[in-house]
C-alpha cells in the first residue's frame, strides 16, 4: 500500500490533454515488473544483450558485457551457470541483467530476430526451470501490449483508449509485496516486447503518456474485454462481488453491436421442425418425455420428431435489471412419436422326421423353441404441442453451437423471421469495461475521441497525468561497453531436428513450423488436444512430415526423424 500512495503522488493534474513538458525535465515514469510467462522457457534461455549489460550473480560477481554479447543461460543442478565467449560462470541461484546506459538504450532479445525487450532481467530458478521476470518502464512496456491487446490497423483513437486502459491496469498491479507485478499473457496482458513495424500503436502511447484512469481519487481497475455482446457487464458480478470500483455501469453498448468484427454466433430454429442440431433435438426429447401425455410413447433413436416450432422466447435473467443476459429458453413446439404395435406370440408346432424313417416308427412331435416377440414400432403418431422451458446454460449454448468464448455469459437475442426464429450469442471475454471492438467501431465510424471511449465505458471516471519521463540508466565504463570480446557462440536455438524428405509415406507431405513469433515455439503433443501432455517443443523453421490429419481439422500427426506427435495445423505452412 505505501508503494501504491507513493504512485499516485505521481498523479499531478486533471487534464483533457496531456501537458507538453520535456522528456529530460519530467519525473520518469514507473517501472512494472513483467512474468515472460509466454516465452515458456524450460532450464535454457539463450539471449542476445542488444544494449550494455552489467550482471549482478547469486554468488556476489559482476560481469559487464559489450553490445551484442550472445549469452546462454542454464540450469544445472538446481543452479544457474552462464556461457558467453567461451567461458562458464557459476551464477549461483539468480543472475541480474542491468541495462546501462547508451545511446539507443538497447535491450535483450530472446532470438536473433525476436522482439526487443527494453529493461533489466532477472532469471531464478524455480522447480529446476527459469523464472524470467522483465523490470521496465510502464511506457516502454506498453509498447509491446497496445499493438497485440488491439490491432496496430485499428483507428488511432480506439489505440489511444486502448495505451491509457493499459497503463491504468499495469500501474494498478504494481506491489512490492510480489515477486512480480502483471505477468504476459491474457491472465493480465499480452506482452510480446517492441516492434518497429507497430507504427499507430507507439503513436498511442507517446501522445497519451503518463494518462491513467482514476475513480475516487485512486487507479481504478481499468478492465477491457474484446466485445460485450451489446451490453457492458458490472465487475462485481464476473468476480464474485469484490470489485468495488463506482466508474462502472451495466448500459448498452450499441458500438459493440454494430460492429460487424465483433464476434457472434447464431442459429435458425426452422418453424417447421427440420435441420435442428442432434445436442439440441436430445434436450428436446428429455424435457418433452417429462411431460405426462408422452406416456405410452417410446424413448428410441428415430422415435421421436418435432413438427413444428410456434414460440421461442428468452426469459431469467442472471442479474437485476437492466440484464440481458438471460438464462432460459422457451419453446413451444408440436411433437410426434412412436409407440409399440401389439406382438403375436403364438407358438406353431414343427414336425420331425428322421431322413430315412421306419416303417414301423411313429411320428413325434416337439414343441419349437420359444419365440421372442420382436417389438414393432408404429409410424409417427401426433402427440400434442408443449412448451418446454431449458437452462441456455451451458445445454442450449452448447447444444446450438452459440457459445463464443466458453465462458457461458453470452447474451442472447431471438428474433422471429418467416419460416424460423434466429437466435444471436455475443460477447467475447468478461464484458466488463471497455470494448475493443466497440472503441474500434466509435473511433472509426463516429469520429470519437479516446477521451470520449474512456467516458462511455468508464463513467464518473476521472483522467490524470501520471510522471512518464524516460528513466536514466546507469553509466557503464565506456571501456567495458565498447570493447568487443571474443566472437559469440551460443545458439540462439537448439539445433533443429533432421528431417528425411524421401520415401514419404502415401498421402504425407513436408511441411515448416512458421506461424509462430521468432521468440516463440509450437508445443509437439502425444495426442491431438491441448490438454495431452508436450513431448518437446518445435521451433521456428522446423520442418516436419505431416502423415495424416486427424478427425479434429485443426490437428494433424507429424514426426521428424527423431519425434512423433501432433501439432495444430494453423502454426504450419505446406512446402512445394
Amino acid at each position: 500500500m505505501k508503494y501504491l500512495k507513493r504512485l499516485m503522488c505521481l498523479l499531478v493534474s486533471l487534464i483533457l490533454l496531456p501537458t507538453a513538458v520535456p522528456a529530460e525535465e519530467e519525473a520518469p515514469a514507473p517501472s512494472v515488473r513483467v512474468l515472460l510467462r509466454r516465452l515458456e522457457l524450460t532450464d535454457r534461455a539463450d539471449l542476445i544483450l542488444n544494449g550494455v549489460y552489467t550482471g549482478i550473480t547469486g554468488t556476489g560477481a559482476s560481469i559487464a558485457w559489450p553490445r551484442g554479447t550472445g549469452l546462454t543461460v542454464q540450469v544445472r543442478d538446481g543452479e544457474l551457470y552462464l556461457f558467453f565467449s567461451g567461458t562458464a560462470v557459476s551464477a549461483g541461484n539468480s543472475v541480474e541483467l542491468r541495462r546501462g546506459a547508451s545511446p539507443d538504450r538497447g535491450g535483450l532479445r530472446f532470438s536473433k530476430n525476436g522482439a526487443l525487450y527494453p529493461g533489466d532481467l532477472k532469471l531464478t530458478v524455480s522447480g529446476g526451470q527459469l523464472q524470467p521476470v522483465l523490470t521496465l518502464s510502464v511506457e516502454d512496456y506498453l509498447l509491446g501490449v497496445v499493438p497485440y491487446e488491439m490491432s496496430d490497423s485499428f483507428p488511432l483513437e480506439a489505440l489511444k483508449a486502448q495505451a491509457v486502459c493499459a497503463r491504468t491496469y499495469a500501474l494498478s498491479r504494481v506491489s512490492r509485496e510480489k515477486a512480480w507485478d502483471v505477468v504476459d499473457t491474457t491472465n493480465d496482458q499480452v506482452y510480446r516486447g517492441t516492434v518497429s513495424s507497430k507504427a499507430n500503436s507507439a503513436r498511442a502511447v507517446r501522445e497519451t503518456a503518463g494518462i491513467v484512469v482514476t475513480s475516487n481519487g485512486a487507479l481504478a481497475n481499468c478492465y477491457y474485454s474484446a466485445s460485450n455482446g451489446g451490453q457492458t457487464e458490472l465487475p462485481s458480478h464476473v468476480w464474485n462481488g469484490k470489485e468495488s470500483s463506482t466508474c462502472y455501469q451495466m448500459t448498452d453498448d450499441p458500438y459493440d453491436l454494430e460492429n460487424p468484427e465483433s464476434i457472434q454466433k447464431k442459429t435458425r430454429l426452422a418453424k417447421d421442425g427440420t435441420g435442428l442440431r442432434s445436442a439440441f433435438l436430445a434436450l428436446l426429447e428429455e424435457a418433452v418425455f417429462a411431460e405426462p401425455e408422452m406416456e405410452g410413447f417410446v424413448r428410441a433413436e428415430g422415435a421421436f420428431r418435432v413438427d413444428g416450432i410456434s414460440a421461442v422466447t428468452l426469459s431469467s435473467p442472471r442479474f437485476s435489471p437492466p440484464s440481458r443476459l438471460m438464462t432460459k429458453l422457451t419453446i413451444t413446439l408440436s411433437v410426434s412419436g412412436k409407440q409399440y404395435l401389439p406382438v403375436r406370440t403364438d407358438i406353431p408346432l414343427t414336425w420331425e422326421e428322421d431322413d430315412e424313417p421306419a416303417v414301423t416308427a411313429a411320428p413325434t412331435f416337439t414343441p419349437a423353441p420359444t419365440p421372442v416377440p420382436t417389438p414393432v414400432l408404429s409410424d409417427f403418431i401426433p402427440a400434442g404441442t408443449f412448451t418446454v422451458t431449458l437452462d441456455l446454460f451451458p445445454s442450449v449454448i452448447r447444444a446450438l453451437g452459440l457459445s463464443v468464448y466458453g465462458a457461458d455469459n453470452e447474451i442472447v437475442t431471438v428474433k422471429e423471421e418467416k419460416d424460423a426464429f434466429l437466435l444471436k450469442a455475443g460477447r467475447y471475454g468478461h464484458g466488463v469495461g471497455m470494448s475493443q471492438r466497440g472503441a474500434q467501431w466509435m473511433a472509426g465510424q463516429y469520429g470519437k475521441s479516446f477521451t470520449d471511449i474512456i467516458s462511455f465505458y468508464f463513467p464518473g471516471s476521472v483522467l490524470m497525468k501520471a510522471a512518464s519521463g524516460i528513466q536514466p540508466l546507469p553509466t557503464v565504463d565506456p571501456r567495458l561497453a565498447e570493447t568487443p570480446g571474443p566472437a559469440a557462440t551460443p545458439t540462439p536455438r537448439p539445433t533443429l531436428m533432421p528431417v528425411t524428405e524421401t520415401g514419404l509415406p502415401e498421402g504425407a507431405y513436408l511441411a515448416s513450423v512458421e506461424n509462430i513469433e521468432d521468440d516463440s515455439s509450437l508445443n509437439l503433443r502425444a495426442e491431438p488436444a491441448t490438454s495431452s501432455d508436450i513431448l518437446m517443443r518445435l521451433y521456428k523453421h522446423q520442418k516436419l512430415i505431416v502423415l495424416e490429419a486427424c478427425e479434429d481439422p485443426e490437428w494433424v500427426h507429424v514426426r521428424t526423424d527423431a519425434a512423433e506427435g501432433y501439432v495444430m495445423l494453423s502454426f504450419l505452412e505446406k512446402l512445394p
